[in-house]
């Protein structure tokens, strides 16, 4: 482009410093988000609170931004990131401006905050923490009281029609659950922060049937004989109808979402979809249903769901980090074809690694790691649990340490799978 005299060039430099400040101004609210007060994902049970007063007190301080759009709750241990988006996903194909709130993240904050699958501007996270960071540190807030703070503000701040909003955690104690949903989905209950939520079936399902609000019909995405008196029972209680997605018998639809384990999660959104449509909530067609299924990675951006990342050798990734979940994608992959498995492993240093490491196939060779935030598994003890489970393996001093072995040693008709935490994966992508 040809300059027209100095006062372009000086707008240029001028454009150009303020893109630098505001790279620079961006990361160091992001490290002081992660860095200065808790962030659960990262430092595990410190950052758990155990009631709602600080995100009323937030919200009341923003002006109740939750209460000035239209919005669906979803929860569960598995499934509800992919749910999530396959909802926002349709709803955009309809026409409407969707919010989309979910966590964790894998590469980016901001893929925590989207409307029409783009990411919440930079500026406006720097805006949004300097404006309210004295009454955050002063209240002590969290990392994810503040991000729900963050997102609700955006939402109403746009004026979306909807907003779909991922639980971050259970579900009656989340922060996200000072919302009023016109409809509330429940994906499954599963066995994971049972240090949190219980360590049965119907305690879990308590927690995240905390979700179920007065009136707003519920989905159930998956009938469990331990949980469905507990939906029936909180459902009657909040003088909401329930429905279980078992129940309904749909055109078969496909997904771009690669996994088996994706079938109960359409199932689970067509069921919501139905409701909708049926309660005249929104105007979403056949073909609005077809194609925000078939869209949902370019729709949302939705990220490390049985992910292939490369071939020769296939690479594949997926982020489930539980037993119930992992069960699913251990099936997947004995169906897989390959010359040679390779398994690059890490987990969060909760989890019940001995129950889970059963699941996985002896034949493949393992390369343990662990994933680089202070909860992470460190990979010594990792590496012995596996070993008493019968895997065999190294263990290398990083997540790409591992993943450069792995490719280093697989041929081209060999397969390499990556995961045990979303977090591991978040290193590779």
């Amino acid at each position: 482009m040809r300059l027209q005299g100095k006062w372009d060039a000086l707008y240029i430099v001028f454009h150009f410093l303020n893109k630098t400040d505001l790279s620079q101004n961006y990361q160091q609210t992001i490290d002081w988000l992660f860095a200065q007060l808790p962030m659960y994902q990262r430092v595990g049970d410190i950052a758990y609170k155990k009631d709602l007063s600080n995100t009323v007190l937030l919200a009341n301080h923003l002006g109740n931004p939750q209460d000035n759009f239209k919005s669906i709750h979803v929860a569960g241990t598995n499934g509800k990131g992919s749910v999530s988006h396959m909802l926002a996903s349709v709803l955009q194909e309809a026409g409407y401006k969707v919010g989309l709130y979910t966590s964790p993240h894998l590469k980016d904050f901001r893929e925590r905050i989207k409307i029409n699958g783009s990411m919440i501007s930079e500026e406006y996270i720097v805006d949004f923490v300097a404006t309210h960071k004295s009454f955050f540190k002063n209240h002590s807030l969290s990392f994810f009281e503040m991000t729900v703070g963050l997102a609700f503000d955006y939402f109403n701040n746009q004026k979306v029609d909807v907003a779909v909003v991922e639980v971050g955690m259970g579900g009656r104690l989340d922060s996200t659950n000072i919302i009023t949903p016109q409809l509330s989905v429940i994906t499954n209950i599963g066995m994971d922060h049972t240090a949190f939520l219980g360590s049965t079936l119907p305690e879990i399902a308590v927690e995240k049937g905390g979700i179920i609000k007065t009136g707003a019909p519920v989905v159930i995405g998956e009938t469990q004989t331990e949980t469905t008196p507990v939906f029936k029972k909180l459902a009657k209680e909040k003088m909401a109808d329930i429905y279980f997605a078992e129940d309904f018998e749909f055109e078969k639809y496909e997904t771009d979402l690669k996994g088996d384990y994706q079938k109960k999660n359409i199932q689970t959104a067509m069921a919501a979809i139905k409701l909708l449509r049926d309660e005249s909530l929104y105007q979403i067609n056949d073909l609005n249903l077809k194609l925000g299924l078939l869209n949902v990675v370019s729709n949302t951006g939705l990220l490390g769901r049985w992910q292939v990342m490369q071939e020769n050798p296939i690479v594949i990734c997926d982020t489930a980090h539980n037993k119930e979940g992992l069960t699913y994608v251990m099936k997947q992959l004995s169906r897989e074809k390959y010359k040679k498995l390779h398994i690059v492993l890490g987990f969060v240093s909760e989890k019940d690694v001995e129950s889970v490491l059963k699941l996985f196939p002896k034949e493949a060779v393992y390369y343990y790691c662990k994933p680089d935030i202070p909860r992470g598994m460190h990979v010594e003890e990792l590496l012995a649990k596996a070993e008493r489970a019968g895997l065999k393996g190294e263990a290398f001093p990083s997540v790409k340490e591992a993943y450069k072995s792995s490719l280093k040693s697989a041929v081209n008709d060999d397969l390499i799978f990556i995961g045990g935490s979303t977090f591991v994966v978040a290193e590779i992508i």
